[in-house]
């Protein structure tokens, strides 16, 4: 019987510890990675590391894959963030549900983000690791992060993290305010041409007929096409069911990527809504979830005064 993540976290420690670690270059990401590892190898934790494949190679050399030590494969979820809190809940599971005490490291592919909106989730996705695991289990997490790639990015990642590490020293990080909203960069303008269509109740088919025109035009077809006309009924039904009855869709294309975007006056209160796997017996609740692992990349904004505005975004061919 395994042990939920919710249950042990009763009986572990000091709760989630979430650390920000800039570095300059591979030598000082090994550095810094490997005085982690070791730290909690001599403290008797296990360790679950979640980095780019050619940094894992980088630390593999120096540490092997062990029962302490795992290194998760992450292509299927690096550059899909809504999808990476449920990862990181199934990486540490066998560990909590043990009750061994565990560290992560998680870095994200910074130097291959396909758009602004990728790096922009990213950022709000390492903002909400702070909710999601506050009620979960003691655990830390440290996330490197390269200022040789990116030194604009650091300020932005300070407000995601309440801890840095410094010249081996860790420390509270200036920069972070438990209390604050997430500061998001506003939506970009959607890329002309684009499609617009007004849809209430009975207008479904009209609405992923208008997704399958767009997409087709394209060459968006197939399975990916099926995937997308799920995620958009979800959306669309949400809307209706809580969004007024009402709600707007536009459709486009950029950067390889088609983007179909719901407006609506509902306002989605639990910012980690679809982005933990639901459980099996619970009523209702599926949707966003399911919307997250149908799509490459979603971007919900949502506040009582402007409604919510779902973007969904989904690869096109080469």
């Amino acid at each position: 019987m395994t042990a939920s993540l919710e249950s042990a976290s009763a009986t572990s420690g000091t709760g989630y510890r979430h650390e920000l670690y800039p570095y300059a270059g591979g030598d000082e990401f090994v550095h810094g990675a490997l005085n982690f590892i070791r730290d909690a190898l001599e403290g008797g934790e296990a360790v679950v590391v979640a980095v780019p494949q050619d940094k894992a190679s980088l630390l593999r050399a120096e540490i092997r894959e062990d029962d302490a030590v795992r290194y998760v494969d992450t292509s299927q979820v690096a550059h899909r963030p809504g999808r990476l809190i449920d990862a990181w809940q199934e990486w540490i599971r066998d560990h909590v549900s043990e009750g061994r005490p565990v560290r992560g490291i998680g870095e994200s592919p910074w130097d291959q983000v396909g758009s602004p909106a990728e790096a922009e989730e990213l950022r709000y996705h390492e903002w909400l690791l702070n909710r999601a695991f506050a009620q979960g289990p003691a655990w830390w997490l440290l996330c490197p992060y390269d200022i040789a790639h990116d030194k604009t990015g650091l300020e932005a990642m300070g407000r995601c993290h309440p801890e840095v590490r410094r010249d081996g020293q860790t420390m509270a990080c200036e920069d972070y305010d438990a209390q604050a909203p997430y500061a998001f960069v506003p939506l970009t303008h959607p890329c002309d041409p684009y499609d617009e269509f007004a849809y209430t109740s009975g207008d479904l088919p009209a609405l992923r007929d208008k997704i399958a025109a767009c997409a087709e035009e394209h060459g968006l077809a197939g399975r990916r096409l099926r995937e997308l006309h799920l995620a958009a009924t979800e959306v669309a039904t949400n809307s209706i069911r809580h969004g007024g009855g009402q709600g707007v869709l536009r459709t486009w294309s950029e950067k390889h990527r088609l983007v179909c975007e719901f407006r609506d006056a509902g306002y989605i209160e639990d910012p980690l809504l679809g982005r933990t796997r639901p459980n099996p017996r619970q009523l209702g609740g599926r949707g966003l979830w399911l919307v997250h692992q149908l799509t490459d990349l979603v971007e919900i904004r949502s506040t009582p005064d402007e409604g919510t505005t779902v973007r969904l975004h989904t690869e096109l061919p080469a």
